[in-house]
């Protein structure tokens, strides 16, 4: 299979949102979860389409790690002038980090790009799981930029991941908008588990600045399959697709429509 490219790209995904990823693949989807989290990751299923390997990370960026702008070289300039360029001419008013990756996994080199990208002066939206923890430094490197971390969370991870990612959405509070990123689903309140993950859900929902995202699973997903979740076909960016929907409600348009804007609007 074929390896992710290194150099860094501004990309405009699916539903309208531009993309810029330091890091590509996610190490998860190799033995512990094959199939991606929660059976169906999106991300996974886009590389297999295109062939790239998406069990192991792939750093994106300049050609030279460095802190400051113009200790690059020439090339560098040229490369980073151009991206600044396409940031601030962008029909949406931020930009952001960790659609077919987790930027988690390499924090330092993440915030490094934040800062270089800041003279674009457009927010920064960070989405992680947490795979690795933010150090002290980098937080207080954080506290000047402009970032707002989607803390990416579900009714459906462990209790050990929903403890980890809830302590890391209250810890970055003090330094960056920190927003908790549900990813929703319509459980099955016929069963024991269905009651069970649902009231978690609804206590998840209940925290400051929260975003609900629906659950697009296919229909051979494993929680389908089990009963646990419902699911139902609906008008998704023009095409059915099928959707787990705690709350019909739920926006599931183009991001230029979207009322949250992955949180900046919070």
């Amino acid at each position: 299979m074929k390896t992710f490219l290194e150099k860094i790209t501004l990309s405009k995904n699916s539903r309208g949102c531009y993309i810029l990823d330091t890091v590509k693949g996610c190490l998860v989807c190799g033995k512990d979860k094959p199939l991606g989290c929660y059976g169906n990751c999106y991300a996974l299923q886009i590389a297999k389409r295109y062939k790239l390997d998406f069990t192991h990370t792939v750093k994106r960026g300049f050609s030279r790690e460095c802190d400051q702008l113009y200790l690059f070289d020439a090339s560098d300039q040229e490369h980073i002038g151009d991206i600044v360029h396409q940031i601030r001419n962008i029909d949406m008013p931020f930009i952001r980090i960790g659609e077919m990756g987790d930027p988690s996994y390499n924090w330092e080199h993440t915030i490094n790009v934040c800062e270089i990208l800041s003279i674009a002066d457009k927010p920064i939206v960070i989405i992680t799981k947490h795979w690795e923890v933010l150090t002290d430094n980098l937080l207080e490197k954080m506290q000047k930029l402009n970032i707002c971390v989607n803390t990416s969370i579900s009714a459906l991870d462990s209790k050990q991941e929903i403890a980890h990612r809830l302590n890391q959405y209250h810890r970055l509070k003090k330094f960056c908008k920190s927003v908790l990123r549900v990813v929703t689903c319509d459980f099955n309140t016929s069963i024991k588990d269905g009651i069970e993950k649902n009231e978690l859900q609804n206590e998840l929902l209940v925290n400051s600045k929260v975003i609900d995202t629906v659950f697009r699973p296919d229909k051979k997903n494993m929680y389908i399959e089990s009963g646990l979740i419902r699911a139902e076909s609906v008008k998704f960016l023009g095409s059915k697709c099928l959707v787990s929907m705690h709350d019909k409600s739920t926006f599931i348009g183009y991001c230029n429509d979207c009322p949250d804007m992955c949180g900046i609007n919070l």
